[in-house]
């Protein structure tokens, strides 16, 4: 299973940003998938998570209302709408897979698969 994540990159605080994150080896369409990222000098923290069936959403306190994760399956890609972004969005973003598909984790020890991290830094 590999997972890759893109689109990250500079935008201005208050912009919006869209990364993706593509999978191959899992159909991501049968499986939950949680977005994280990590400041430097700081933990890993939840950002969101899917199900599996794109029904169910939930999101980390400090990106609710400004993120928004979808599917499309046809490309077997989940992405990660980011909106409003502060400063402190400023950090590397993960995307990862359970090793049970159905498995809706909000914490790093619920996900086996992770993708390499694509950087997103917001200027003020």
């Amino acid at each position: 299973v590999q997972l890759q994540a893109s689109g990250g990159g500079l935008v201005q605080a208050g912009g919006s940003l869209r990364i993706s994150c593509v999978a191959s080896g899992i159909t991501l369409s049968n499986c939950s998938l949680g977005w994280f990222r990590q400041a430097p000098g700081k933990d890993r923290e939840f950002v969101g998570v899917i199900s599996r069936s794109g029904g169910s959403t939930t999101y980390g306190s400090s990106v609710k209302g400004r993120f928004t994760i979808s599917r499309d399956n046809a490309k077997n890609t989940v992405s990660l709408q980011m909106d409003s972004l502060k400063p402190e969005d400023t950090a590397v973003y993960y995307c990862a897979a359970p090793d049970s598909c159905g498995r809706y984790s909000f914490g790093v020890l619920g996900y086996k698969y992770w993708g390499q991290g694509t950087q997103v830094t917001v200027s003020s």
